[in-house]
């Protein structure tokens, strides 16, 4: 696969041998070919970090972030989406705080505040 990504991106390489490339790429991803899906979402999410991750360095051409942006928006990945994912995210810690014994009580009521402010009690 990393193969055919790579002929896919070299400026090298001629048009008709990229179309073929992405062709067989198609083919790979509908027939699931190296896909293991237990480890699809976590593979997304780390693709999708890479992706914002380029955004934000200077040394990455604009040509480079604006492949970024455009893999970004099509994974579906909006402000409110990561909002969420990451209030999600907050909330087991919360979850896990009431649990855990190693934890003050005091700590406790305040994640059981937490908790009962956002309905995940």
């Amino acid at each position: 696969m990393g193969g055919l990504k790579a002929t896919i991106n070299n400026p090298e390489v001629s048009d008709e041998a990229k179309e073929s490339a992405k062709e067989r790429l198609n083919e790979m991803a509908e027939s699931g070919f190296g896909r293991k899906e237990a480890t699809s979402d976590l593979n997304d999410n780390h693709v999708v970090r890479g992706h914002k991750a380029t955004l934000h360095n200077d040394r990455v051409s604009d040509g480079a972030k604006a492949h970024a942006r455009e893999m970004i928006d099509a994974a579906g990945v909006t402000e409110d989406s990561q909002r969420d994912e990451h209030e999600n995210h907050v909330l087991g810690v919360y979850k896990g705080t009431l649990k855990n014994t190693n934890v003050s009580e005091s700590a406790k009521e305040h994640a059981r505040e937490v908790l009962d402010e956002h309905d995940a009690l």
